[in-house]
C-alpha cells in the first residue's frame, strides 16, 4: 500500500511540475529571452519616462506571475511570458542601481550575488532541495521565481560590468559568458559535477550571454556594436521567441507527461 501511495505521489508531482524539461529548446529560448529583455528594457526607458517604464514593467511582471501561479502545471506560453517579464524587470532593477543611484557595476554585481545566495540558502533550509524538478508546490514555485529574478538582475549587472567597467566590449563579453556557461555543462557530463549546481551556474550565465550579444547587435558603432537599434532587435527577438514557444506549445517537446491536464 505504501509503495502504491509513493508511486501515486511521485506521478502527481511529475504531472504538475510547473517548469519545462531541460531540453535544448529550453536553453535556446532562455538565451533569447535574456537578450530580448535587455534590449526591450532599454527601448522602454528611452521611449517612456523611466519611472513609468519601471512601473509598467512591474505591473506586467506581477500579472504574468499571477497567471503562472494560477495554472496547475507547466504551460509553455504562460511560463515563458513570465520569464520574459522577469527578464525585462530584472534588467531595469539592475540598471536603476547604476543609472539611478550611481552605484558601480562591481558593487551592484556583488550585491546581487549576496541576494541570490540568501535566496538559495533560505530555499534549501526550508525545502531541503534546490532542484527545479521538484517545483510542484506554490512555496517552491515562489522560491524558484525569486531565484530567477535574482539571476536576471545579477546577470545584467555582471554583463554590463565586463562590457564597460572591464572594457571588454559587448561581443567579447558574450564570448566570455558563453565559455563560462559551457564549463559546468562539460564538467557535469565528463566529471559528474553536481546536477543542481551545474544547472543554476549555467542558468545564471545565460543572462549576460544573451544580453551581451543583444546589446552588441543593437548599440551604436561608437559603443562597439552593430547599431541596429533597441526597437528592431527587440521586435526580431520577440518574433523568434514566439516561434519557439508556439512550436513547444504544439509539439510539447519540453513536457515530460504529455497527457497531463491543466
Amino acid at each position: 500500500m505504501s509503495k502504491l501511495l509513493s508511486v501515486t505521489m511521485h506521478h502527481a508531482q511529475r504531472t504538475f511540475t510547473k517548469v519545462p524539461e531541460l531540453t535544448v529548446y529550453f536553453w535556446i529560448t532562455k538565451v533569447l529571452t535574456t537578450g530580448m529583455g535587455e534590449v526591450f528594457s532599454d527601448f522602454l526607458v528611452h521611449s517612456l519616462n523611466p519611472a513609468i517604464a519601471v512601473a509598467l514593467a512591474g505591473i506586467c511582471l506581477v500579472a504574468s506571475l499571477v497567471l503562472q501561479f494560477s495554472v496547475r502545471r507547466y504551460v509553455a506560453w504562460i511560463y515563458w511570458l513570465a520569464v520574459v517579464m522577469v527578464s525585462i524587470f530584472g534588467t531595469m532593477a539592475a540598471d536603476v542601481l547604476h543609472v539611478g543611484f550611481g552605484i558601480p557595476y562591481l558593487v551592484s554585481t556583488t550585491f546581487f550575488v549576496i541576494v541570490l545566495a540568501i535566496i538559495f540558502v533560505t530555499w534549501y533550509a526550508i525545502e531541503k532541495t534546490l532542484s527545479i524538478h521538484s517545483i510542484y508546490t506554490h512555496q517552491r514555485e515562489a522560491f524558484y521565481w525569486a531565484t530567477v529574478l535574482g539571476t536576471f538582475a545579477l546577470g545584467t549587472a555582471a554583463g554590463d560590468m565586463t562590457a564597460t567597467t572591464m572594457h571588454l566590449g559587448y561581443f567579447s563579453s558574450g564570448i566570455l559568458f558563453g565559455i563560462l556557461m559551457a564549463i559546468p555543462a562539460l564538467a557535469y557530463w565528463l566529471f559528474g559535477l553536481n546536477e543542481i549546481f551545474a544547472f543554476w551556474f549555467a542558468y545564471i550565465m545565460t543572462r549576460p550571454l544573451g544580453a551581451s550579444f543583444a546589446d552588441w547587435i543593437s548599440v551604436s558603432h561608437s559603443r562597439g556594436g552593430l547599431g541596429l537599434g533597441d526597437g528592431p532587435v527587440s521586435l526580431g527577438l520577440t518574433i523568434i521567441i514566439l516561434v519557439f514557444v508556439g512550436y513547444l506549445s504544439v509539439t510539447l517537446r519540453d513536457v515530460k507527461d504529455k497527457h497531463a491536464t491543466p
